[in-house]
């Protein structure tokens, strides 16, 4: 009965989103809340969501002072030459604002954080998107899905769960693995190719001149790290990106593939390279601190949060002195900071349900007792497919410490090793990136300004191939 209502509940919670009929938030809290009523333990969801709240709420506290962090290091420059550099390649050409979305969050992945890679990304390549009118799923789908893929570093969460869960060496489940991610990368750089090939083409080519003079009222379109100026000013600062409500972006103008961003039009700029928030003589400072940052992070010097609560704080100090200009940029980050803190909350009643009720557990027990006794010298396959779906479904530490412990001893038994298991778990994680259990996505579509429900739509379908895709070479290589 309880794996019934488990499925059914997720069920539902997806199909109101994907459809629109609820908001996510509500939808994570009214959802679980029903159908933990229907259980017969409506008495004890206080106790759920509190547990459900306790264990989120590190994470919460992560994220909302890694927004604040990079939101600053945004605001005073820190990423500019780097943006500067994916701009120069993507010039005003879709295809290649698609490629250099991958090729920019697969970079900025390899601190292991997802909300960093999505902060950064959104806020270099946001302004692009909507000034161009080109469809911002397909954005955070190839940002998800790059990030995914890299999300498997030692260092990322999922092989180190891994490796403790087995008690297995984190280095032996990655290296082997290390191919078949390379070709799992290639997938979603050939996948953005194809993207931006259609964006091209649904865009149409024309001048930049013609754009110009088509929509002239854009040039007040709000810049990355700003968070000042006449759109400020009518409560469209925000974060700093380009939000201003007249800009569309549905179907719209293209422009000449070769044609370089022009300096005189603000509305084409990544960055604004006047803005007031600008520190260069603080470039090295800031420079430091973040490698600092993300170094201690790394290493486990200190829990993330503190890290990161840390670093806001000396960020903040340093770049902003005073009193009203450090109020001024949390003001500025402070919709991203809600919205993000109130999602992740909101989740830890849905996971507080799922776990407390017993329902994910029995789920996970019905798939496995599931699996054909002559599927047994296979377990690597099975357990590669079934990442796919459960690593969506539930959280990583559900998986990894629920689940494949029973995968490897299935797999044990019919001679496939604990490596082998260990590997082919990883391969779910370019679709988990993007699962409503996953705090970052929220940062991702939050900032973006997505639906949930047309991100989920637009990308479990290229995000479920990717993951074959590793699989598949996995097998082929010989590594799972």
């Amino acid at each position: 009965m309880l794996t019934i209502l488990g499925f059914t509940m997720i069920a539902t919670f997806l199909v109101l989103i994907m459809l629109k009929k609820m908001s996510p938030i509500a939808a994570l809290v009214l959802i679980p809340a029903l159908f933990c009523v229907f259980v017969g333990k409506g008495a004890k969801l206080g106790d759920y969501v509190i547990d459900g709240v306790t264990s989120l709420a590190p994470t919460a506290a992560m994220l909302m002072f890694a927004i604040v962090y990079f939101g600053v290091m945004i605001d005073v420059g820190l990423f500019d030459p780097i943006v500067r550099g994916i701009l120069k390649f993507c010039k005003a050409d879709p295809l290649r604002i698609v490629v250099g979305t991958a090729v920019l969050a697969a970079i900025v992945s390899l601190d292991g954080d997802g909300s960093t890679t999505f902060m950064i990304t959104v806020s270099a390549m946001y302004p692009l998107y909507k000034r161009l009118k080109m469809s911002l799923v397909v954005m955070t789908g190839v940002a998800a899905m790059a990030n995914g893929v890299m999300n498997t570093l030692p260092w990322g969460g999922p092989t180190a769960r891994a490796a403790t869960a087995l008690k297995v060496s984190a280095s032996d489940i990655f290296v082997p693995m290390i191919p078949a991610l390379a070709v799992g990368m290639l997938a979603v750089l050939v996948l953005s190719y194809v993207l931006g090939r259609r964006e091209r083409k649904r865009l149409g080519v024309l001048t930049l001149d013609e754009v110009l003079v088509e929509e002239p009222a854009e040039s007040e379109t709000v810049l990355v790290g700003a968070g000042t100026g006449k759109a400020a000013e009518k409560g469209t600062g925000g974060s700093g990106l380009g939000n201003d409500p007249k800009v569309n972006g549905g179907s719209g103008c293209g422009t000449d593939a070769d044609a370089e961003l022009p300096d005189e039009d603000e509305g084409f700029q990544g960055l604004d390279p006047d803005r007031p928030t600008l520190r260069p003589k603080l470039y090295w400072f800031n420079a430091l601190l973040t490698v600092t940052l993300l170094t201690a992070m790394i290493m486990e010097w200190l829990p993330i949060p503190v890290l990161f609560l840390l670093g806001a704080a000396l960020a903040l100090t340093v770049n902003f002195p005073h009193m009203p200009d450090q109020k001024a940029r949390l003001g500025a980050h402070a919709e991203n900071v809600l919205n993000v803190s109130g999602m992740v909350f909101a989740a830890a009643v849905f996971t507080g349900v799922l776990q407390g009720t017993g329902m994910v557990d029995h789920m996970a027990t019905w798939l496995v007792g599931n699996i054909p006794d002559g599927m047994g010298p296979h377990m690597a396959f099975v357990t590669g497919v079934l990442s796919i779906p459960l690593t969506y479904f539930m959280s990583n530490d559900g998986f990894y410490f629920g689940i494949v412990p029973v995968l490897a001893e299935a797999g044990n038994a019919h001679g496939v090793s604990t490596l082998e298991i260990a590997r082919a778990s990883l391969v779910g994680q370019p679709l988990h990136m993007s699962s409503p259990l996953v705090p970052a996505v929220y940062v991702l579509v939050g900032m973006a300004k997505v639906e949930f429900g047309d991100h989920t739509r637009f990308v479990v379908k290229w995000a479920a191939l990717t993951s074959l895709v590793v699989l598949g070479a996995g097998i082929l290589f010989g590594i799972i």
